[in-house]
């Protein structure tokens, strides 16, 4: 193997690693994103999980824009007064917490 092969062999773990770690952050960013917003819609206990697990599913299948979505529809039908804007902050910031949270190991 040459050193050319090494370093691309070593490029593509890196790659590997940092995209598991990302997926492991967004999940992390939206559960957390699913207990706030079911706090909001006043949900709590086993309610607030299933919301935040359905939160946590509905971007492995669709998206963030996705759950960005679901979250001011459902606020729209409960009458909470969020702007996109705003959900939109608090999903840097958890994410924030999520990578945070990864990389200290817990």
């Amino acid at each position: 193997m040459t050193t050319f092969d090494k370093r691309e062999e070593g490029f593509e773990q890196q790659f590997a690693h940092d995209e598991e770690l990302r997926f492991k952050a967004t999940a992390r960013r939206n559960k957390l994103l699913g207990l706030w917003a079911a706090e909001q819609l006043g949900l709590s206990g086993a309610e607030a999980e299933n919301y935040a697990k359905s939160l946590v599913m509905s971007d492995v299948e669709a998206g963030a824009h996705d759950v960005l979505g679901k979250i001011h529809k459902d606020f729209a039908a409960k009458g909470v007064a969020q702007s996109d804007h705003q959900i939109g902050r608090i999903m840097t910031e958890l994410m924030e917490k999520a990578i945070t949270d990864i990389k200290a190991g817990n």
